[in-house]
């Protein structure tokens, strides 16, 4: 693994717990068990895994605000941000207008995520830029959100994730087909592949193609991934 590739942890919160992730079917995940931590509280597996990696940034889905549209989990939040000093944390909490990302913005507590499957048109992320890092979201063949937002790189921020949900814990390697051709597509544009890592030789694939980094839970918690 080069040293400019980043290895970015990933929590999936559900109900205030840390939630293990499997293939995107969200209603299914259930309180993660890891070698990392004791229970499933959102300040301790955090801590477990940015420890685990060395990690500099940490990916946190907020799942009730993403899947049934309530406010960011301040409180989980906070927790997490507590038990990782000096961590960044990116926040996808299905943001999908101005107001809502003013106010976490005021919060402190990360630099939001804005996830195409959340957007109703390129609005949100043209307006917000570098502040934010967009999630250009697919499940299998399915684009997730406006067609716009995944034809257009001119709309994109210098960070994007290209996630994968249905590789998500699935252990079926990442899509390199579909990063490639986004890369193709925007050669300036740092890419983190989200969906499928499983070790090491799916990183060295990854920089092969070109990927800045990459969003890693369940290789980290087995122990296939480690700093």
């Amino acid at each position: 693994m080069k040293d400019g590739f980043r290895i970015v942890p990933v929590i999936d919160l559900r109900h205030g717990e840390v939630v293990r992730a499997r293939a995107g079917d969200r209603a299914s995940y259930a309180p993660i068990v890891t070698p990392l931590a004791k229970g499933s509280s959102p300040g301790d597996v955090a801590q477990g895994l940015v420890a685990a990696i060395a990690a500099r940034i940490l990916y946190v889905a907020d799942l009730d605000a993403i899947i049934d549209g309530r406010p960011p989990d301040l409180g989980s939040l906070a927790q997490v941000a507590r038990a990782c000093p000096g961590v960044q944390l990116w926040v996808d909490a299905g943001f999908s207008g101005g107001p809502g990302v003013d106010a976490f913005l005021a919060e402190g507590l990360g630099r939001p995520v804005i996830g195409s499957e959340s957007q109703h048109d390129a609005a949100l992320v043209r307006a917000l830029g570098d502040r934010a890092v967009f999630s250009l979201d697919s499940r299998g063949a399915e684009r997730m959100g406006p067609a716009e937002l995944h034809d257009e790189p001119a709309y994109w921020p210098s960070e994007v994730i290209v996630m994968t949900l249905s590789r998500v814990g699935a252990g079926t390697g990442p899509d390199l087909d579909r990063l490639s051709e986004i890369r193709e597509m925007s050669p300036a544009t740092r890419l983190y592949a989200a969906g499928g890592v499983r070790g090491p030789a799916d990183v060295a694939a990854l920089e092969e193609i070109g990927v800045t980094g990459a969003l890693v839970a369940t290789a980290i918690h087995d122990g296939t991934l480690r700093r």
